[in-house]
């Protein structure tokens, strides 16, 4: 996550909690006047329509005083979906055995994306298997990882 992403998600968890949600993490796309601010919330008991747009205004009336972003953009307020995004080590941990995608900053072994079983978590480093080979994932290195939806698997 990028240092603008930290500084939101410190800015807007406590307004998020304030409501009885957890921020997952942030998602900041910058594309001109189409830019995006896209805040993943959750809750023991999930998350619904209502729930989002509690969480929206919420937020947007802190975005609105603290003006963190200085062109337009839209607000997005989701629930984290089949394919969860990883934000963070306890993200990480929570899936070890799980089939993730990862996209790395600087490519690793001439590559940038990776789908494989996370296999263990150590220190600021994942292991990942891809096609029985095992490869060093740094976090401070990854872009953008989620959890692979499995429709196979059974609750």
């Amino acid at each position: 996550m990028a240092k603008f992403e930290h500084k939101l998600t410190d800015m807007l968890r406590p307004a998020v909690e304030e409501v009885g949600k957890e921020l997952l993490g942030i998602e900041y796309i910058s594309a001109g006047n189409n830019s995006v601010l896209r805040l993943f919330i959750d809750h023991e008991n999930g998350i619904d329509v209502d729930d989002c747009a509690e969480v929206s205004r919420q937020v947007g009336a802190i975005l609105d005083v603290e003006d963190p972003i200085s062109s337009e953009f839209n607000l997005e307020v989701s629930s984290p979906g089949l394919d969860r995004p990883l934000f963070d080590k306890p993200h990480y941990e929570a899936v070890i055995g799980e089939i993730i995608e990862v996209k790395l900053s600087i490519p690793l072994n001439g590559r940038r994306k990776f789908k494989g079983r996370l296999v263990a978590v150590e220190n600021d480093t994942l292991i990942v298997t891809v096609d029985g080979e095992d490869y060093d994932l740094v976090l401070g290195n990854i872009v953008k990882a989620n959890l692979v939806f499995n429709h196979n698997k059974k609750t």
